[in-house]
């Protein structure tokens, strides 16, 4: 059987790789919210995780995260003293260009669905691998969403996104560890509220929010894109199935047969 030329899906042992419609904007503000995060939702591992990596190092030695905590506070001189020039040049065009790139793989992907539409390709419901086993199922996107606000990366998890979520549950353990935050809750549990606040590492705290709103939108998103896969992959089976049956369920003039 020859290979489809715009295939649907995917599956391997790392996870369920599907293309969908995404709104360009909604990818681009992604990507504004952390580079690389537009690239993650479009299915570009390698790129996304080139991205934010780059977006980690040069925001920390520009001290960006600082300043802004610094501009919040008031303190305009000491965000402005606390910058690294040479360094914000460098974050400034990694920002804009993963926003582009985003932008455009993104008008693309959109015609690229369209065209796998059209073409109705045959889609993979198991596959059985020595390490894993994967397989298209009905989720919950609450459920999806619900596992990453307790800790990104476990809506990944949820999803079947192995890789993806091996690299989001790491690095979010990286920046607990970094940014002090646990201690900083047990302080504040135990009433200790002034001593909370000077072990925080704003730097590190700063990622957070993003990576956190990322992981969850990008379980939820990916937790209904299961849910099209499944249904679309059973009508075409069905439809394969009893494509010469004589049964109707319903007749042409619409009424019950």
């Amino acid at each position: 059987m020859q290979p489809s030329r715009y295939p649907m899906a995917r599956l391997t042992q790392f996870g369920v790789t599907s293309i969908h419609q995404y709104h360009p904007l909604m990818i681009v503000w992604w990507s504004a919210a952390f580079p690389g995060f537009g690239h993650f939702l479009l299915n570009h591992y390698l790129r996304a995780t080139f991205l934010t990596l780059s977006e980690v190092i040069f925001n920390s030695l520009s001290h960006i995260n600082e300043a802004i905590v610094f501009s919040f506070c008031g303190r305009f001189a000491q965000a402005k003293a606390i910058l690294e020039p040479r360094w914000i040049l460098g974050y400034i065009i990694l920002f804009f260009v993963a926003i582009w790139d985003s932008y455009r793989l993104a008008l693309y992907r959109n015609r690229l669905v369209d065209m796998a539409e059209f073409e109705n390709a045959p889609l993979p419901n198991l596959r059985l691998f020595t390490s894993e086993v994967q397989y298209v199922q009905r989720k919950s996107p609450f459920v999806a969403a619900l596992f990453s606000i307790f800790f990104p990366g476990m809506g990944q998890f949820y999803n079947h996104r192995i890789g993806l979520a091996f690299f989001a549950i790491t690095w979010w353990w990286i920046y607990l560890t970094l940014s002090h935050v646990h201690e900083s809750l047990i302080y504040i549990l135990n009433g200790r509220i002034t001593e909370s606040i000077p072990i925080l590492r704003m730097n590190w705290l700063m990622f957070m929010p993003s990576v956190m709103g990322g992981s969850i939108y990008q379980a939820y998103i990916n937790a209904k894109e299961h849910n099209r896969l499944f249904s679309l992959e059973q009508r075409q089976y069905l439809t394969h199935r009893y494509r010469c049956s004589a049964v109707q369920i319903f007749s042409k003039s619409g009424g019950n047969a």
